[in-house]
C-alpha cells in the first residue's frame, strides 16, 4: 500500500476540498468534493444518483487531486487508485463519525447507512509537489 509522508499527511489534513476524476465509456468526469484522509486512504461522501457514483460502479479506477494554487507556489498531492464503495456496517459508521465531526454540512443534513455511500480511494500511485516550501 502507498503511504503518505509527514509533509503530505500534514498537507492533506489541512484541507477539505479535492477534485475526483472518474470515467465511463472513455468520457472523463471531474468534480469538486469534500474529503478526509483516513489510514492512508482518501474518503469522499457522495450520493447514489451522481455521475461519479455511477462511473465507479462500472470502473473503480479514480484519481484525486488535492491542491492549493498560487502562481509559482503551487502545492498538490495527486493520487491514483482503486475505489471501494462503503454503504453500511462498522466502517461506514466510523467514516460517518469522522465526516460528522469535520463538516458542518453533514451535521446540517445527516444521513444513515444505505442512504448515501462513502468512496474509499486506495492509492496505487501518488505524486506531490511544492510541499517543501511553506
Amino acid at each position: 500500500m502507498i503511504e503518505f509522508n509527514e509533509r503530505e499527511t500534514e498537507f492533506l489534513n489541512s484541507l477539505e476540498e479535492a477534485r475526483i476524476a472518474t470515467s465511463h465509456d472513455d468520457v472523463p468526469h471531474v468534480k469538486p468534493v469534500s474529503f478526509v484522509l483516513d489510514e492512508n486512504t482518501i474518503i469522499i461522501a457522495t450520493d447514489y444518483e451522481t455521475r461519479t457514483y455511477k462511473n465507479l460502479k462500472t470502473n473503480p479506477n479514480s484519481s484525486v487531486i488535492i491542491d492549493i494554487y498560487k502562481s509559482g507556489k503551487h502545492k498538490a498531492v495527486l493520487i491514483q487508485g482503486k475505489t471501494e464503495i462503503i454503504e453500511n456496517g462498522d466502517e461506514f459508521k466510523k467514516l460517518y463519525n469522522i465526516f460528522h465531526q469535520k463538516f458542518e454540512w453533514v451535521r446540517r443534513d445527516p444521513w444513515k447507512e444505505n442512504e448515501a455511500p462513502f468512496l474509499k480511494i486506495i492509492p496505487k500511485n501518488k505524486t506531490s509537489w511544492g510541499l517543501d516550501s511553506r
